[in-house]
């Protein structure tokens, strides 16, 4: 399932088409590409399993991390629509526009079956810290390299947007297929897929949100998180304009569904409201912060 709210125009197939040599790096073995299709396709039928309101069989006993209750709901005005807290704190960003790209983490954070209060959606959460013009594409199973059938993959959502005209911030949620896809195979490593798309942003300001799972194993495990996450540490050593969302570092496991990667409607809620307050202090009004990790 794709999400896509747009001011530009959409990328033709074309467009955007990854460098020849990376070309030649991301074809996979036979075996290793199945697996990691399967793969992807299988998150992605998690997550629409979830939103019809069942629990698929195959994410339904994954290790859990201990429980802890997740806060309450954002308190709602009288108009019943949630206050823009990010306002009443006086966090604003430089960012007037900003391109976000998505994998299904991002999905419930556009839609109205997850989020039926508008106000909590991501695009009204970017508003509240200023952003005048939003793109935002979501994807389930998407990552940088690999595409699923009918699907655009990160690097080319964001060279065909650029190539349209588009100048201004971006944020990058995506890592969470991409360790999973190396984990089942893919000759492309993480280090090329972080290079990959910071090229696509051409040297403007990047926030990139990093990931996070509930899981002990297999491809999406907790650990290979890590590995992604400090990949992308290692990555902001050799580009000024990326700034990294600790994500990992704040999301609590009563926010997630129970396959353990997805979340529910208060961990959407919570997450479009932490992402935008996030953008906010990477790319303050006035300048940027010289921290590479936002917290």
């Amino acid at each position: 399932m794709r999400w896509r709210t747009s001011l530009w125009p959409r990328p033709s197939k074309a467009a955007g088409e990854p460098r020849r040599g990376l070309r030649g790096a991301q074809r996979l073995g036979i075996v290793a590409g199945l697996v990691a299709v399967l793969l992807v396709s299988l998150v992605s039928a998690a997550f629409a399993g979830a939103f019809a309101g069942q629990t698929p069989a195959a994410a339904a006993t994954p290790a859990r991390a201990p429980h802890r209750a997740a806060p309450a709901a954002p308190k709602p005005h009288p108009t019943g629509h949630a206050r823009p807290a990010a306002a009443r704190r006086g966090l604003r960003t430089s960012c007037t526009s900003v391109a976000h790209i998505g994998d299904s983490t991002s999905v419930g954070m556009v839609s109205a079956q997850w989020l039926p209060d508008a106000a909590q959606r991501l695009a009204a959460q970017y508003r509240d810290v200023g952003v005048r013009h939003a793109l935002i594409d979501a994807s389930g199973g998407r990552s940088i390299v690999e595409e699923m059938p009918a699907q655009v993959n990160g690097f080319r959502v964001a060279s065909g947007w650029h190539n349209a005209g588009f100048r201004g911030c971006w944020v990058i949620a995506l890592g969470t297929n991409d360790i999973a896809n190396i984990a089942a195979g893919s000759n492309v490593g993480a280090a090329a897929r972080i290079a990959e798309m910071m090229s696509a942003a051409h040297g403007e300001p990047v926030m990139w949100v990093n990931t996070q799972t509930d899981l002990s194993s297999g491809p999406w495990s907790e650990s290979n998180m890590q590995q992604w996450n400090k990949a992308l540490v290692q990555a902001a050593k050799h580009y000024p304009n990326l700034r990294i969302f600790n994500w990992a570092g704040m999301v609590r496991p009563a926010w997630h569904l129970p396959d353990g990667i997805h979340y529910t409607s208060a961990g959407y809620a919570i997450r479009a409201a932490a992402i935008a307050h996030a953008l906010a202090r990477a790319f303050p009004a006035g300048g940027h912060s010289t921290r590479t990790l936002v917290n």
